[in-house]
């Protein structure tokens, strides 16, 4: 389970960051089914594996915040036999899972909160809390049209607006990213979901700091959202992620190189607001 759940974070298959470091914190329970002569090994075994997890992605807060806490609460415990340690993390996956998810849910409900009836949106790439606060939006009576970019190279804004599609009172409409420009002027705001925060910049799905400067130049506000675990105080370095050129182009690539990173860097300077389940922080 966690070679696979490795594989899968590298591959990017989960597309939803909060998802990830559920199913990362998730595959260290595939420990509790191994044998261990002492506390010991059993300590060093949860640190090489989350440590392995957490190289899956550096990028992503939620999931280099789940893992530490799951190594710091169980690894500097004082467990005298290997079923206390193994109880004790158990115990605390459980913890952690349920509070990412509580934290998305809230999160998810602040931003509905935010949501008027009649508004357009303009949202990019593919955030699960962000489509959870379009649905309980329009649980409660709202309609909304919302533009989605295709989020290039991977298109995971296409599995947004198929996901909207199948929802009540909105209108979906996809576009290209480089698009955004044409149909900003009509939109009341831009949300989006978020991958990391730290040292006041924004790292999410390559693509946001061209329509946040874009939106900020037309004078659209643009709002984040996210569970507060996505937001890293300190101990973080941001690794950017360059994927196959494939993606980008299938034919061969001769004369000129073709880069492909999967983040961009927004300076916070150019939102108008984060909502976390803790709150919503304004500029």
């Amino acid at each position: 389970m966690i070679d696979e759940t490795v594989e899968e974070i590298e591959a990017m298959q989960t597309h939803s960051s909060s998802v990830v470091a559920v199913k990362a914190s998730r595959a260290l329970e595939e420990l509790l089914d191994r044998e261990f002569a002492s506390v010991e090994a059993f300590h060093r075994d949860i640190e090489r594996n989350s440590k392995t997890l957490r190289r899956a992605n550096p990028s992503h807060a939620s999931l280099q915040n789940a893992l530490r806490r799951i190594e710091r609460e169980v690894l500097d415990a004082d467990d005298d036999a290997v079923a206390d340690a193994m109880a004790r993390l158990e115990r605390v996956i459980d913890r952690v899972v349920e509070d990412i998810e509580t934290g998305k849910r809230e999160a998810a409900a602040r931003a509905a909160d935010t949501l008027e009836d009649g508004e357009t949106l303009l949202t990019h790439a593919y955030s699960s809390t962000f489509l959870e606060a379009v649905e309980r939006a329009v649980r409660d009576g709202n309609y909304l049209h919302v533009y989605v970019t295709e989020a290039r190279p991977r298109y995971l804004g296409r599995k947004t607006a198929r996901t909207l599609a199948g929802m009540d009172r909105v209108e979906t409409t996809l576009l290209t990213d480089a698009a955004c420009g044409e149909v900003l002027p009509d939109c009341d705001r831009v949300l989006m979901g978020m991958t990391s925060i730290a040292d006041d910049t924004l790292y999410n799905r390559v693509g946001t700091f061209p329509i946040a400067s874009t939106a900020a130049q037309l004078g659209v506000p643009m709002s984040v959202v996210g569970s507060g675990v996505k937001i890293i105080d300190e101990g973080f370095v941001f690794e950017n992620e360059y994927r196959s050129a494939s993606e980008v182009m299938r034919e061969p690539t001769e004369g000129f190189d073709v880069s492909n990173p999967s983040y961009d860097a927004t300076p916070l300077e150019l939102l108008d607001g984060v909502i976390t389940d803790e709150g919503q922080r304004e500029f």
